[in-house]
């Protein structure tokens, strides 16, 4: 394998774009291609055959443009579909997982908040998760909606605001003082959320810790791009404006059928 071949990321659309910079803030160098798979979105109501199907039809795609790792920038993916895809590809995979261990370990009440999807929720991988931490209360709260209109580029509409005052009120009232995003998605709802959360409760999303596992697997592995250039693509198979918006229109967005 060669070391200046791409990153290949993939998502049940724009949200992982949340993970791209995070990875492409730490890792400048990198070559990278994103995949955002948004005629399929949301991921989080399908089933898991489905959303298996759906991740080897994007790591294949992303094998054909010669991937060095992929990064399944996708909870709901990740948590329904990594251990086949790790079992059939021979490629590194880094996955994204609700970041329940630091907001358990470092919770004064013992009580946190975990707002994802109803595929990541409701997966063998996130109950193994949440057993661990027994001592901790988790309240789970399904973000129905959320992901349609992002995808939407509503992200300021009166919809949302409503939306997350219903899914985020009753975590208040329980006393959380963390947050945690279960999706790739919803850390562009951040400044929307911290507008509802008292000042008191940390809000949580994997963006960092996946780039930094990113960075160790390069590192260990496969090693760094060191031809000196760089090219970040961008696939959608949706409208292409709702994802160049969210970049904004920095890079340019190739619209494929996928």
């Amino acid at each position: 394998m060669n070391n200046n071949q791409p990153i290949g990321l993939f998502d049940s659309g724009i949200g992982g774009t949340s993970i791209w910079k995070a990875i492409h803030e730490l890792l400048p160098e990198e070559n990278t291609i994103y995949l955002a798979d948004s005629k399929n979105a949301p991921y989080g109501r399908k089933s898991k055959e489905e959303i298996i199907a759906l991740s080897m039809k994007n790591t294949e795609l992303l094998l054909e443009m010669n991937c060095k790792i992929i990064v399944v920038a996708c909870n709901t993916a990740t948590t329904n579909a990594i251990k086949e895809l790790r079992a059939k590809y021979d490629v590194p995979f880094i996955g994204i997982e609700p970041a329940i261990k630091p907001a358990a370990h470092n919770s004064k009440t013992q009580t946190i908040g975990v707002l994802a999807t109803k595929g990541t929720l409701s997966s063998e991988l996130f109950n193994r998760t949440v057993e661990v931490y027994q001592d901790t209360k988790i309240i789970e709260q399904i973000g129905y909606g959320l992901v349609e209109l992002i995808e939407n580029g509503d992200i300021d509409s009166p919809e949302m605001d409503k939306l997350l005052s219903t899914y985020l009120t009753p975590m208040i009232e329980a006393n959380i003082d963390y947050l945690v995003l279960g999706c790739s998605h919803f850390p562009y709802l951040i400044p929307k959320i911290k507008k509802i959360l008292p000042n008191n409760i940390q809000i949580i999303d994997s963006g960092e810790a996946v780039a930094r596992q990113t960075q160790h697997i390069l590192k260990e592995k496969i090693g760094f791009n060191t031809s000196g250039n760089s090219s970040q693509i961008f696939y959608t198979n949706a409208d292409p404006k709702v994802l160049s918006d969210i970049l904004n229109n920095k890079y340019p967005v190739i619209e494929k059928d996928f």
